[in-house]
């Protein structure tokens, strides 16, 4: 049980290594209201995403392993100590 839950650790910690690093390279979005009215009027008539679109998409996708991992941590050491 202790390989399992340094191995969840150690993805647990590297995927806040790389959300931090995502989010810390991704462009400010100082658009004030109008962003918040028009949302994101000006990528959808674009046919690639672009850079920040993708950079987004990552850090979804990032966020959700970290928590994912995070959980399963948690799990598995409680069921591990009882």
């Amino acid at each position: 049980m202790g390989v399992l839950i340094t191995m969840l650790m150690a993805i647990q910690i590297l995927s806040a290594l790389v959300l931090i690093a995502l989010v810390m390279s991704q462009t400010t979005k100082s658009e004030g209201l109008t962003g918040t009215i028009g949302g994101k009027m000006s990528s959808t008539f674009r046919g690639k995403p672009g850079m920040d679109e993708k950079l987004a998409n990552l850090t979804k996708w990032s966020a959700t392993a970290f928590i994912v991992t995070s959980l399963l941590v948690y799990f598995v050491r409680s069921k591990a100590g009882a």
